[in-house]
């Protein structure tokens, strides 16, 4: 057993993995050899995957995929994997209904989450809501979805489900922002006890004092719950001469109070550096949406955006990537704090 243990996970034996290379330069995360795992035109009428989310399903692999259709409309379509590296995808975007069981299909929805609560799968989305705004279904089978009213005003996106309730309360990530290409945005958090009203909203983290989230951050992957905290993977952006740069930060979280935060990565974790990441539709965006975690060994699997054209995936374990995150962390009173203002 390693010096840090993921709590309320279950093991997941087959989850895709791939040894550290012998050395390792800088943070503990590596890339998949065979990066990209999903590329261009992945299925007809779908010119881009990217920036998308998946669980173990059924012993296997299921996901929610941002499809950039021809049409350059964004839809969520379903995945399907048996080793989380090779997907196939349905043809058709994933179909919502409401409660009643009527169509209630989003304008448009992209930069899905899909996070297993008890029983029940989530996904989030941003969309439209007279402006952006965050989007929430539920589903037991990956064959009904159902959709729940938007649970915020505009202008909103970058929300992420936690895993469990706290104090019986669903827990939201979400970044507050305008309707365009927000140039701000801090993390905040939201609670629900029942995903319609929400309330206790707290705020987790500011942008950095570091060049690499100097301009804002935003929520990822769903948190893992570790015995240390909840372990954080975010996106931080810089802007440059030459444009926008997103790049993979890494914080923990207070176990009962996630306001607050405990550690916070100085230095960012993964940036672009490979010719997928560097150059495509948006070029230099490495951007979180989800990890695969086996519970008994602390192999973590990372999915990432790149370039808005490819979806990347990296490794890295528990105890190497609590450890980094602890002797390189600088954080400020904004960071500490509960967030109630």
């Amino acid at each position: 057993m390693g010096k840090y243990q993921i709590l309320n996970s279950p093991a997941v034996k087959n989850m895709p993995w791939q040894d550290a290379p012998a050395e390792l330069n800088n943070a503990p995360v590596w890339r998949y050899s065979e990066n990209p795992v999903i590329g261009r035109n992945p299925l007809p009428g779908v010119a881009r995957i990217f920036n998308s989310a998946v669980v173990p399903f059924e012993g296997a692999f299921i996901g929610v995929f941002r499809g950039e259709q021809t049409n350059g409309i964004p839809y969520i379509y379903l995945g399907h994997s048996k080793d989380g590296i090779h997907w196939d995808f349905d043809k058709e975007k994933i179909h919502f209904v409401d409660k009643n069981g009527n169509d209630f299909m989003p304008v448009y929805a992209y930069d899905p989450r899909l996070v297993k609560v008890e029983d029940t799968y989530y996904i989030i989305w941003c969309g439209d809501f007279y402006g952006a705004a965050i989007g929430i279904a539920e589903t037991k089978d990956f064959k009904t979805f159902t959709r729940f009213e938007n649970p915020f005003l505009p202008f909103n996106r970058n929300a992420v489900l936690f895993p469990r309730k706290i104090n019986g309360n669903f827990v939201m990530f979400s970044r507050p922002s305008d309707s365009g290409h927000t140039p701000f945005g801090d993390v905040f958090i939201s609670e629900s006890p029942d995903l319609t009203y929400w309330g206790k909203h707290r705020h987790v983290m500011s942008k950095g004092n570091e060049w690499w989230e100097s301009l804002k951050i935003g929520g990822g992957a769903a948190p893992i719950e570790t015995s240390e905290g909840w372990l954080l993977f975010y996106h931080g952006v810089s802007g440059t001469c030459n444009g926008y740069v997103y790049s993979v930060g890494g914080a923990i979280l207070d176990i009962d109070e996630p306001s607050r935060v405990k550690y916070r990565c100085e230095t960012f974790l993964l940036t672009p550096e490979e010719w997928y990441e560097e150059r495509g539709f948006v070029p230099n965006v490495c951007f979180p949406c989800a990890t695969i975690h086996d519970s008994e060994t602390g192999r973590i699997a990372l999915y990432y955006g790149a370039a808005d054209s490819y979806v990347g995936l990296a490794f890295t374990q528990l105890d190497l990537i609590i450890d980094y995150i602890k002797e390189h962390s600088v954080t400020n009173t904004t960071d500490t704090e509960i967030g109630i203002r």
